[in-house]
């Protein structure tokens, strides 16, 4: 076939490329997926036979292949300069990384009497572009990355007297609903395949400081599917305490410890209060999210090596977190090691007095993401009092609210 696919292309570096898919993946994950789908578009071009060339932002990609840099400040530019570097005499025609899916067929040289072809993408770009020759005027100054552009690139090209052939519009992978969108209707490429790899595999901590952050929903439900409310209600744990955690927290005593802090409103409360409080979390984004609420937070696990180990006067397990690592009562030990002696453990348990479950949780995300399981347990009062007979702690108070339970212990000596 005459003529020359120009594939213009960013080195998949974690951090660097895909930025709107780290909204679920991580950088790594989402350079991951981006190879993948450079590879498929690689693929795709290798089939036309005719001769291919990479305009390459980087230094490393699949070998095999003519490569050309790309040069030029604003990505105009850097097309302009593509077109120029690659031509050998032949049309050219340019494509992106970030469509995969495309045909061989599509990207043939079939143009007629066109002097030029577009082919537009369903956010408002384009996912190609052929020139039978190169011309900077038809590229320099046109907006890149508007949902405009591809309106505009077809404005220019018929500005300047082009005969524009017009290519079936695609969609393009830059967000997690455009990867499954990809993973579903075209479930063999490369890039599905890793996709649906990583749906099943997420880290929790990922999804909860996606959560978090506001760029994710997340749900809780046991293996089994369920919902697990206590463990979806993100807005409060957001948002400042209520009545209900101010009468919890009217029992501690000072200085406090929030195990599993999340955003931080408990530490926050107990501040407002004139109580010296410290939150705990392995969640940097929780730990964040408390510091800029003015509170103190730490970074670290329960079981690792805490200030104050021994003194503090109560421990608080809010939100069920007396799931935290799917053992209540090697939980309740190391609590009993962290408050002085006749110090408080403050623990909110289940509702249902006699719930003893201590199977893993799942978190999941609207566009189907998946965590590991997460070892987790989930007790009520009865359950949390049995537990409690293995450690240094005796009950001294069982209340609870209509939708809330809560439960007392104190250090022995």
């Amino acid at each position: 076939m005459s003529g020359t696919v120009i594939v213009i292309a960013k080195e998949p570096v974690a951090g660097r490329v895909k930025t709107r898919l780290q909204t679920e993946f991580t950088p790594r994950e989402a350079a991951a997926l981006a190879r993948a789908s450079l590879m498929d578009t690689l693929s795709a071009v290798r089939a036309t036979g005719a001769r291919v060339v990479i305009a390459l932002e980087g230094s490393r990609v699949a070998g095999g292949f003519e490569i050309v840099a790309q040069r030029g400040d604003g990505l105009d530019e850097r097309i302009a300069a593509a077109f120029e570097d690659a031509y050998d005499g032949s049309p050219m025609l340019l494509v992106g990384m970030d469509t995969p899916q495309v045909p061989p067929e599509l990207l043939g040289f079939e143009w007629g009497g066109y002097d030029a072809v577009l082919g537009l993408t369903e956010d408002g770009g384009y996912w190609c572009l052929g020139l039978r020759t190169p011309d900077r005027r038809a590229l320099v100054g046109v907006p890149m990355s508007t949902e405009h552009t591809g309106r505009d690139q077809l404005r220019r090209l018929r500005a300047l007297g082009l005969r524009v052939g017009l290519l079936p519009t695609l969609r393009d992978m830059d967000t997690p609903r455009d990867a499954a969108y990809l993973a579903a209707e075209f479930p063999d490429l490369r890039v599905s395949r890793l996709y649906r790899r990583l749906q099943h595999s997420a880290h929790p901590g990922l999804l909860f400081d996606q959560a978090l952050g506001g760029t994710a929903r997340v749900v809780a439900t046991g293996i089994d599917g369920r919902k697990v409310p206590s463990l979806s209600e993100l807005e409060r744990w957001s948002a400042p305490a209520d009545d209900v955690d101010r009468l919890a927290l009217s029992r501690c005593e000072g200085p406090v410890l929030d195990i599993g802090c999340g955003p931080g409103r408990i530490v926050t409360a107990l501040a407002e209060r004139g109580i010296p409080a410290l939150g705990v979390d392995v969640s940097p984004r929780a730990v964040s999210l408390t510091t800029s609420r003015g509170a103190a937070a730490l970074h670290r696990p329960v079981q690792e090596p805490l200030p104050g180990e021994g003194r503090w006067g109560s421990v608080v397990l809010m939100d069920g977190n007396i799931g935290i690592g799917g053992d209540p009562v090697d939980l309740l030990r190391r609590c009993a090691e962290l408050v002085r002696p006749d110090g408080l453990v403050l623990v909110e348990v289940d509702p249902d007095d006699t719930l003893d479950d201590t199977t893993p949780i799942v978190l999941h995300t609207p566009t189907g993401r998946r965590s590991t399981p997460l070892p987790w347990a989930r007790v009520g009062t009865q359950t949390l009092l049995r537990h409690a007979r293995n450690t240094n702690l005796h009950p001294t108070e069982d209340w609870r609210t209509p939708h809330r339970a809560f439960l007392t212990l104190r250090r022995t000596a």
